[in-house]
């Protein structure tokens, strides 16, 4: 008989290893240090919060409000997508694209802008997050003292888009707008908006 062969058992595959809340939460300065966080993580209410992969639909139209709102907004803002803001020790969000005075960009390694700065945040929702962009976000940009919200809906796979503004009376928004396939807006500076151009033009031929 063969001499026996012995198996080395595989080895098994590491814990994830995430990272442990502190005692009285995760402050906006801790974002910026601990190793191995998933990219676009957030900060909410002192804990973390971390995105799941992005649908298309999502993808679409964070890149078609980018560009968009870049190629038409006045020479004194810029349009950034996917950036964190500053709003208080404990929240330090990621809007998927924020409208800023320009005079806030000036270092190539600044990784936030502060809650002041903002003109308009946008938030496209995906189904982990409808209850943060919907409820959580509204209140925490408001106090902030954000002018304009604009939430992005995947209706069917064509974008909805509700439109909110700061009243300055009670500090809370009010809705200006739920837009459909064409978007006009004057605020926080004009608009005209062809939001069928989201949705794949094969699909959209397909839907017509």
């Amino acid at each position: 008989m063969g001499a026996l062969m012995s198996v080395e058992p595989e080895p098994e595959a590491p814990e994830p290893s995430w990272p442990v809340r502190p005692v009285g939460g995760w402050t906006a300065d801790d974002l910026d240090r601990p190793p191995n966080l998933p990219p676009h993580t957030e900060l909410i209410d002192g804990s973390l919060v971390f995105v799941s992969p992005q649908t298309l639909f999502h993808t679409r139209a964070v890149s078609f409000f980018e560009w968009q709102l870049q190629s038409l907004a006045p020479a004194d803002l810029e349009v950034v997508r996917e950036f964190t803001i500053d709003i208080d020790r404990y929240n330090r969000p990621e809007p998927d694209v924020i409208v800023v005075d320009g005079d806030v960009i000036g270092d190539p390694n600044q990784t936030r802008f502060p809650a002041e700065s903002v003109r308009l945040a946008i938030e496209v929702v995906s189904p982990e997050s409808t209850s943060r962009d919907r409820e959580t976000k509204p209140v925490t940009y408001a106090r902030a003292r954000i002018p304009h919200y604009w939430r992005v809906e995947n209706n069917e796979g064509r974008a909805v888009v509700y439109v909110f503004e700061l009243e300055p009376a009670t500090g809370a928004y009010t809705s200006t707008g739920i837009f459909h396939d064409r978007m006009k807006v004057s605020e926080p500076f004009t608009a005209d908006l062809d939001l069928t151009a989201i949705t794949p033009r094969r699909r959209a031929a397909g839907q017509a």
